[in-house]
């Protein structure tokens, strides 16, 4: 009888040894430092660096995530665009808040950033679904996210549909747009050895920052 692969999960292991986060060495902003290391990621050519999980929780207080891109951060907090009407959009829109993870793999990183969520102005909107491929406007429209459908050809026609309405200026759908996380609470973790792992978590107090380090 063939022993499953899976079987030998326990046994998978890795030794974290490419750097570490002191707090001497790292921001006492947060934000700055996500700024670091979301640079040295896009430097070090990791996959897709801009992806992030997102997680929210529904009414009946069942989490769920999926992973989406980001498309913007400032001091005002980090940017991502989707349908409203998906699952996510509407569990944002019944609990707002939520929980982001960047997990940069092959730098041994993870970022966990919490807190509120709010739609940015329509004004951004309007401006990051201009600035997007002609396909992927017409998408927007195309797909009822989070909806069952019969199959595949639902989507096809549907985007023949709106291409052959909207032609090259297919607006921004009313059901589509951003969402902003302000965050009150972010954590760095660095891979080290012996799984004895920096974390340093920031979290507000008032208008200020408090640097922590947590047990691995």
């Amino acid at each position: 009888m063939t022993t499953p692969l899976s079987s030998h999960i326990a046994d998978l292991r890795k030794s974290y040894e490419r750097a570490e986060l002191s707090e001497g060495a790292s921001q006492s902003d947060p934000l700055k430092q996500f700024d670091q290391w979301l640079n040295e990621a896009i430097a070090g050519e990791v996959p897709e660096p801009n992806a992030m999980t997102v997680a929210t929780v529904a009414g009946d207080m069942r989490p769920s995530t999926r992973i989406v891109l980001i498309k913007g951060y400032d001091e005002r907090g980090i940017v991502w665009f989707t349908n409203y009407d998906s699952r996510k959009g509407q569990q944002i829109a019944g609990n707002p808040f939520a929980a982001l993870q960047f997990h940069w793999v092959e730098l041994e990183r993870v970022v966990r950033i919490e807190g509120r969520v709010e739609k940015v102005s329509d004004e951004e909107s309007d401006a990051y679904f201009k600035s997007r491929p002609l396909d992927s406007r017409i998408g927007a429209w195309a797909s009822p996210q989070s909806q069952v459908i019969s199959g595949r050809s639902v989507l096809v026609a549907n985007a023949a549909k709106y291409s052959a309405k909207f032609m090259l200026n297919p607006p921004r759908p009313p059901h589509w747009g951003g969402f902003r996380l302000v965050p009150d609470r972010w954590e760095f973790w660095q891979g080290r050895k012996s799984r004895l792992h920096d974390r340093l978590s920031y979290r507000l107090d008032g208008d200020n920052w408090i640097r922590e380090r947590l047990a691995p």
